[in-house]
């Protein structure tokens, strides 16, 4: 990409953080559905799957030019906040159950 302005820059940044909002919204949707198949909060952590999620994304950041830390940090902070929002997913469910 070339740019020639900081406002062209902040554009296709704004643009594609619109993107990123609706693709998080998609696996925000995925995770609220794997709540309903986990049978407790230590699935819902899956410390395994998580280095799982974790390695694939700074294979896919190295090929892609960017630092696996920072994938990394990303994924990391992401995955804790899908974490507890699956937990929540979880603990609704149950109590649904027992209703």
């Amino acid at each position: 990409m070339t740019f020639t302005s900081l406002d062209a820059v902040r554009k296709q940044i704004d643009q594609i953080d619109s993107e990123l909002v609706s693709i998080i919204a998609q696996r925000a949707e995925c995770v609220k559905a794997a709540a309903a198949f986990k049978t407790d909060s230590a699935a819902v952590r899956a410390p395994d799957r998580v280095q799982q999620v974790i390695d694939k994304v700074r294979v896919k950041a190295a090929e892609a030019g960017l630092p696996g830390e920072i994938i990394e940090k990303i994924y990391r902070a992401m995955i804790d906040a899908f974490i507890e929002y699956e937990l929540e997913q979880h603990a609704r469910s149950a109590q649904n159950k027992k209703e």
